[in-house]
């Protein structure tokens, strides 16, 4: 029985290496820019959209979307409109700001907030890879009126579809 769980897994694992290593080839020879991002963000646990996975979406040039999922307690969505600037012509690093909203689900009430977002963006030239450092403060308006300032991420993105 072991032996059978430790065979799929093996296969797994060599699945999931292949296909990464295909996207890192097919992508590494792209533009410095990208138009989606998928990854995690990890941050501090005071935040109702705290440790997540984050899908980033650029609009244009200049705007982009973010969602982000955050499992555990609490469960927490999160949606953000974000505004791009380029940084002095430095190639892949722009900063960024914005605004958009939050629910979550925890024992026993959900809660329901406004968050901002301001930080910095970059992209590796010949890597499909994108880093994130953000400071993103959180209200929460339902269930507990609270300010949450101290709220510090970090993105990291397998990026797609480049520029």
């Amino acid at each position: 029985m072991f032996s059978f769980c430790e065979e799929k897994l093996s296969t797994m694992k060599k699945f999931v290496i292949t296909f990464l290593t295909g996207i890192l080839l097919v992508t590494a020879s792209h533009a410095q820019d990208y138009k989606t991002g998928l990854g995690i963000r990890l941050s501090s646990a005071g935040a109702v959209v705290n440790n997540a996975v984050t899908f980033k979406f650029f609009l244009n040039e200049k705007s982009a979307i973010e969602a982000m999922f955050a499992f555990g307690d609490p469960t927490a969505l999160g949606a953000l409109y974000e505004v791009h600037k380029p940084i002095n012509n430095t190639q892949g690093l722009k900063w960024f700001y914005g605004a958009g909203g939050y629910i979550g689900f925890s024992k026993p009430d959900p809660l329901v907030g406004a968050q901002g977002i301001v930080g910095l963006d970059y992209k590796f030239q010949n890597l499909p890879l994108n880093l994130s450092l953000d400071w993103k403060p959180e209200l929460n308006i339902i269930s507990d009126i609270n300010f949450e300032p101290s709220a510090l991420g970090l993105s990291i993105r397998f990026t797609f579809n480049s520029r």
